[in-house]
């Protein structure tokens, strides 16, 4: 079954695309990885250069001896055998090698020695976003947190009930600065969090020492103002009354204790806020400072000025009084995000500080004659920050590969938290809220559910990250104006008159401009003309802060085909405002209904008319549907699914054009079988594409790339070449188009369960393959090396049988638990040799030596087939092995692929959030079955849609039906998607094909599923216009048609009836519950097990199904016997431990409660932790003998020990008043720590101490 995969995909051509949509594509979806892809690359271009400039040039301590300064560097190839494929088969890192050109000055002679140093291996971005770090994955998310600028925020008092400002100004490095409005109108600042300095001493300190140049600075803010802050704020501080007396003060309070003089003073304040080495804004922080405080400071000056401090302090004068604006912390504008390339940044700054450090302590010890660069760098605390961030950061995560939905989301995921961040515990309700200005820039849906919600998002479709790290969403330009010479000009109305050369008037306000009068117009000199406002193309992107002051119509606003606005009031939105606007002050118009939500939201159907709630669970559980062997694209799609398997880089395109002249699998010089596909070009040239086979994913998923062309067929230029495994045609995949019914059966799908026809599991459709790997190596240990072998003592030839002569199981074998898939022997430590062991030893030498088993086994609860092993042999001078760590001899790998089918326990879900278990898995013959005698694949519940409010599936339930019956896949955008009327047209025309007779029981291939003239005729033999009902242009007519066909059919005269009175008899038939009219999707459904109708009409169409990665065979867990714990020999909790079920507190009142005695002491003695009961009770159920009384459990014995360890002599007697343990005794009693351990076990602590020995 697994080989058919290898097969190119079908050949039959797919349905073709229906689209409901009704807007045109203004904006084709921008490249979804390029959030990681460009970061990177501005890192290793630009950051690197930012960075080593930063510390360059290192001077000794003295400042006079030595000088070191990097002048260059670069990125050389990946070493041999350091490929991507090679990396993740052989665990190592996917990194290139950075040599830095470093040159040393000896100031003494004027020398100068230059070097290329090699200053770590990098670890490098795929082309597909993500690192490969020790073989796995990883992707680095970016952090979203509050831009460093200056924040004025305005709390009432509650003592004044004024309204009183506070600012905080945020450096990217620095002290922090603080200033507060006290209700006493004392303005202060506090420098790090220290003492409170008042404003006045803080400003005589930067240089405007006396009370006339600080009354001078706010005269107009203190005029206007009924509150005169400055004054009394100097009157706090009567004794400072210049820079010198203010600049002591300072000094003072940041150091008390210290004795203060002008000199340190003036330097604290220099180092603090105006040294570049010490306090740095960044580029955001001066981008954002001038922003806000509208001053124009050049951005390469990242320090403070004294005027920022001065507009600082207005600012906060004029929100006190008023006359400006507190700032939105959440705001988006004041929120960047930082993306992989400055994390990474940041981290070297770690690690070049620490270099720093080290240069200069061996400047000062290293004569200058031998000196030379590599004698001063260490590159060690630059590997270890890359290492530390790659391997430790909270923000560099292992990839979710479950699917390629799931890949996508986890690059272009947002986080608040990590370092800098919000912690889970601090952050409030406002934070983790859905912000307005997150429109078209963070998925208001898509959220995890947990303690994470708000704190982790996804970027929308259309976003974009600026230079500064805000960010931006695309728009259209509303115009006013057009230019003379446009061609888009004729079909105008101008909103002015225009005027020729001699002011004579060509076309009068109001008019509509002809073809002829724009040619004449263009024939004039170029002006521009003003016309009522209409849409251009033309598309600005906007950060979240500049959009607040522009009125935005929405995407959806109705336009002529000029592109202007047809209505008189527009709905628009400005800042947090939603308003009814007149078209003239509309500016800007978005660019898609979809820009507003993230790719994975994107991907529901009619999300429209779901709950909010259901909608995240939907766009979460899409990220963890299992790709399938089938794959299936939707029936009901958004069209989205095209740009999620593309951008997730796992389909594969031609990159020119050509023929295929080769598609095979090969084996390459190391043995290992690969797939290609290869293009000749026309210029005679190749491409060679590797296809992916069988490759596990972190998650265990598979990875299975299925060619779609044939050898010898010619290829254009982005064609399509190849599918994933969870993709169809180029499509994102991810489920199964199923018949569905909704009704309840036998109570099976209460409480959300699912019940699944025996078809998908015979047919194979919600089968899956799941990849494990499995790895053991052989190493040198104080007694001797281990060994791979086949000569494993006391194991029988019936468990080697499957293993070949090294003892490495072959390629194609089926496994089960416990099987071995390496034989291994370890050596043991050596004991006292009896005569006959000397002799054996003597007759055949070493061979004799006592070895223990220590052979890599299927895992508890595994099994599969082997479908790829690797054995990685260490070099030596007689081989050409390879490099495998210290101590290791040979390294073999094992995948094993499971083919699982669906199963009673696997969740399943829609895309509307709809999840359930599934129950039972029911023969097909005894599942409802249509009136054709199709069965229904699936039966879900219908109380679960009206409390759940995601009435999307039910939509999506109908248009399937109506798609699957006329042949024809449906494409529905949110928020642009099939309406009512449309899916009703759609479900008429169903009716009538099925009741026409036209469906085709055999179509041929590529051909439609019904005869369309069959229907026709049909209609037309009816008294009614067969081909109106097929003409998509006239809305409404399948619906009025078929009603009153339907009613007909009911011997219910309809022919002559008013719309009106049509809905009303229609209303009242159905309101009888017998029949259901062709609108409603309903259907008479007979009980498969006995052929009995139902005593209603059913809700039957076609959802799509995703099997999700929950499954049942992941987590079913059975125990007999196996490992106890140590202390409490209780066995050990979990199915990774192969534990047992816990039977707690809880659990033992139950059974109280029963009386159940008996059952009780068994549960907590012989099953539990009495370890001499349990095993006597083993060997009386392998006797066959009564089960003798439990004794003492284990943990009592701890309880006893524990009592002990407080002092108090305990002794335990029983009912016969003997004594069990008396306190000498049990205080004497060693502890034993290896009590109830299996014969074939040794405890791990000895094991290790033989192999201290």
């Amino acid at each position: 079954m697994v080989l058919e995969s290898l097969l190119p995909a079908s050949r039959n051509k797919p349905l073709a695309r229906k689209s409901y949509a009704k807007l045109p594509t203004i904006l084709d979806v921008p490249n979804l990885i390029k959030v990681q892809l460009d970061s990177f690359q501005r890192f290793q271009e630009d950051g690197l250069k930012h960075l080593l400039g930063e510390i360059s040039p290192i001077r000794d301590l003295t400042g006079n001896r030595l000088e070191l300064s990097f002048v260059a560097y670069e990125f050389r190839e990946p070493r041999p055998g350091h490929s991507e494929q090679e990396c993740h088969e052989r665990d190592q890192t996917y990194s290139a090698p950075l040599y830095v050109k470093v040159r040393l000055l000896v100031k003494d002679t004027g020398e100068i020695k230059e070097q290329d140093l090699f200053f770590g291996d990098i670890p490098l971005m795929t082309e597909k976003g993500t690192f490969i770090t020790s073989g796995a994955e990883r992707v680095v998310v970016s952090q979203l947190l509050r831009s460093p600028g200056v924040y004025f925020t305005a709390e009432e008092d509650p003592v004044s009930g004024r309204r009183l400002c506070q600012a905080k100004l945020i450096p990217t490095r620095g002290a922090w600065l603080e200033f507060e409005t006290s209700n006493r109108d004392v303005v202060s600042a506090k420098i790090d969090g220290k003492r409170k300095i008042p404003i006045t001493t803080l400003l005589r300190g930067i240089g405007y020492g006396s009370d006339n140049e600080l009354l001078k600075l706010y005269a107009k803010d203190i005029d206007t103002s009924e509150h005169d802050y400055i004054k009394t704020t100097m009157e706090r501080e009567p004794l400072i009354r210049d820079e010198r007396e203010a600049l002591l003060d300072i000094y003072k309070k940041l150091h008390p204790g210290e004795m203060p003089s002008l000199d340190n003073a003036r330097k604290l304040i220099k180092n603090l806020f105006f040294d570049a080495a010490r306090y740095d804004l960044g580029n955001v922080g001066r981008y954002k400072l001038n922003k806000r405080l509208g001053v124009n400071v050049s951005l390469k000056e990242r320090t403070l000025t004294k005027e920022d401090i001065i507009e600082i302090v207005r600012r906060i004068l004029l929100i006190n009084n008023g006359q400006d604006h507190s700032d939105d912390i959440d705001h988006l504008g004041n929120r960047r995000i930082r993306t992989v390339g400055e994390l990474v940044q940041t981290q070297f700054r770690i690690g070049f500080l620490r270099l720093e450090q080290v240069v200069r302590e061996r400047m000062s010890i290293i004569g200058t004659e031998a000196v030379t660069p590599s004698a001063l760098v260490n590159i060690r605390p630059i590997v270890a920050a890359v290492r530390e961030f790659f391997g430790g950061s909270q923000l560099s995560q292992f990839m979710d590969q479950t699917n390629p939905l799931a890949e996508l989301t986890h690059k272009r995921r947002l986080s608040a938290m990590g370092p800098g961040g919000l912690s889970r515990e601090r952050a409030g309700f406002e934070v983790r809220d859905v912000h307005f200005s997150h429109y078209g820039r963070i998925c208001p849906i898509e959220t995890p559910e947990g303690p994470n919600i708000g704190l982790i998002g996804s970027l929308a479709t259309y976003s974009i990250i600026n230079e500064y790290g805000f960010i931006e969403t695309p728009y259209r330009k509303v115009h006013r104006e057009i230019s003379s010479k446009d061609a888009h000009l004729a079909g105008r109305s101008v909103t002015s008159d225009v005027l020729d050369e001699k002011k004579s008037v060509i076309v009068k306000e109001g008019t509509v401009i002809s073809p002829d009068v724009a040619a004449r117009l263009a024939k004039m000199r170029q002006r521009k003309i003003k016309v009522v406002p209409f849409v251009s193309d033309e598309i600005i992107y906007l950060p979240a802060d500049e959009e607040d002051k522009y009125t935005i119509a929405q995407a959806n606003a109705p336009l002529d085909e000029n592109n202007q606005f047809k209505e008189k009031r527009i709905e628009a939105r400005q800042a947090d405002g939603y308003i009814l606007e007149v078209p003239e002050k509309i500016e800007l118009m978005d660019v898609s209904p979809k820009q507003v939500v993230s790719v994975a939201t994107a991907l529901t159907p009619f999300l429209e008319h779901n709950d909010a709630n259901r909608a995240l669970m939907g766009a979460n559980m899409q990220r963890q549907a299992v790709p399938l062997l089938r794959p299936q694209a939707p029936l009901v799609a958004t069209g989205m699914e095209t740009e999620a398997a593309k951008h997730s880089r796992q389909v594969v395109f031609a990159k020119n054009a050509g023929i295929v002249t080769e598609l095979s699998g090969y084996v390459d010089d190391k043995l290992n079988t690969k797939y290609r596909l290869i293009i000749t070009r026309d210029d005679g040239n190749t491409d060679t594409y590797e296809l992916m086979k069988f490759v596990r994913t972190n998650q265990g998923t598979c990875i299975n790339q299925r060619p779609l062309v044939e050898k010898g067929e010619k290829i254009k230029a982005g064609q399509l070449l190849a599918d994933s495994s969870a993709t169809e045609d180029g499509e994102l995949a991810l489920g199964q188009n199923v018949t569905v019914a909704f009704m309840s059966w036998e109570g099976y799908n209460f409480e959300d369960a699912i019940i699944l026809s025996s078809r998908m599991v015979e047919e194979d459709m919600f089968t899956s393959i799941h990849i494990n790997k499995h790895e053991v190596e052989a190493r040198d240990t104080k007694l001797g090396p281990e060994e791979i072998t086949r000569d494993i003592p006391n194991v029988g030839e019936e468990s080697l049988r499957e293993l070949d002569e090294d003892g490495i199981i072959r390629v194609g074998a089926e496994v089960h638990p416990d099987d071995t898939l390496v034989g291994k022997i370890t050596p043991k430590g050596e004991t006292e040799l009896s005569a006959e062991e000397k002799l054996l030893r003597a007759i055949f030498g070493e061979k004799a030596r006592e070895v223990k088993d220590t052979s890599l086994r299927v895992p508890h609860g595994e099994w599969g087939k082997v479908i790829n092993v690797k054995v990685y042999t260490r070099k030596d001078s007689r081989n050409g092995g390879d490099d495998l760590p210290a101590g290791v001899n040979q390294w073999v790998q094992v995948w094993i692929a499971q083919k699982r089918r669906v199963s009673v326990g696997d969740k399943l879900a829609g895309r509307h959030g709809n999840k359930g278990v599934i129950s039972i898995i029911a023969p097909k013959e005894d599942m409802p079955f249509l009136p054709d005698g199709t069965p229904v694949d699936i039966i879900l519940d219908p109380i679960g849609v009206p409390s759940r409010m995601n009435i999307g599936q039910v939509l999506e339930t109908h248009l399937g039906w109506a798609a699957q019956i006329l042949g024809f896949r449906a494409l529905t955008p949110v928020f642009d998607g099939a309406n009512d009327i449309a899916i009703e047209d759609a479900l008429c025309r169903a009716w009538i094909v099925q009741q026409s007779g036209a469906v085709d029981p055999n179509p041929g291939k590529d051909a439609q599923p019904f005869k369309q003239d069959v229907a026709t005729a049909w209609v037309n033999s009816q008294g009614y216009d067969g081909k109106a009902i097929f003409d998509e242009t006239r809305r409404g007519q399948a619906r009025e048609t078929s009603l009153r066909l339907w009613l007909e059919t009911l011997n219910i005269p309809a022919r002559n009836l008013a719309a009106g009175e049509l809905e009303r008899v229609v209303e009242k038939v159905n309101a009888e519950g017998r029949f259901a009219p062709p609108t409603y999707g309903k259907v008479i459904l007979h009980d498969g097990r006995t052929g009995v109708p139902f005593d209603q009409p059913v809700t039957v169409g076609n959802i799509y199904m995703m099997k999700l990665i929950h499954l049942v065979e992941d987590k079913v867990h059975a125990r007999s016997t196996g490992p106890y714990s140590l202390i409490t020999q209780q066995p050990l909790g979990g199915k990774a431990q192969f534990g047992g079920q816990r039977f707690g507190e809880m659990e033992v009142w139950a059974l109280e409660a029963y009386g159940a005695a008996n059952n009780l002491q068994e549960m907590l003695t012989i099953k539990s932790d009495d370890v001499t009961g349990r095993a006597k009770a083993y060997e009386s159920i392998i006797k066959g003998d009564d089960i003798l009384q439990p004794g003492v459990p284990e943990s009592f014995k701890v309880l006893v020990k524990e009592l002990q360890s407080l002092g108090l002599a305990l002794e335990v007697i029983n009912e016969e008043e003997t004594t069990i343990a008396p306190a000498e005794e049990t205080m004497k009693e060693p502890f034993k720590l290896d009590a109830g351990l299996k014969e074939s076990e040794e405890p791990r602590w000895r094991e290790e101490e033989d192999v201290r020995d």
